[in-house]
């Protein structure tokens, strides 16, 4: 069951740095500001391995992030994104 978890995990990571690519926005950068003095977590950095130039992309919907991140209680980070989605608008 535990590997299921970090499966999902990366996926939550995955939709985050790729919603911010998307959005023409730092990922490491935003984890930064949500988490400061940490460092990148590797999992972070792997995720942006697998990430796609916004102009392959498909889109992900301000909602699907927002909720990902809410459903592996990343408050920190959500607060940022919509920060960031309000700023767009």
């Amino acid at each position: 069951m535990k590997q299921h978890f970090l499966f999902d995990e990366q996926m939550m990571i995955l939709v985050f740095a790729q919603w911010c690519i998307n959005h023409e926005l730092d990922p490491r950068a935003l984890y930064q500001r949500a988490f400061p003095g940490q460092g990148i977590p590797p999992s972070l950095e792997q995720a942006l391995s697998l990430t796609v130039p916004k102009e392959e992309a498909g889109e992900i919907a301000d909602d699907t992030v927002l909720g990902v991140l809410s459903l592996y209680d990343q408050p920190e980070l959500a607060e940022l994104v919509r920060a960031e989605i309000t700023k767009q608008s």
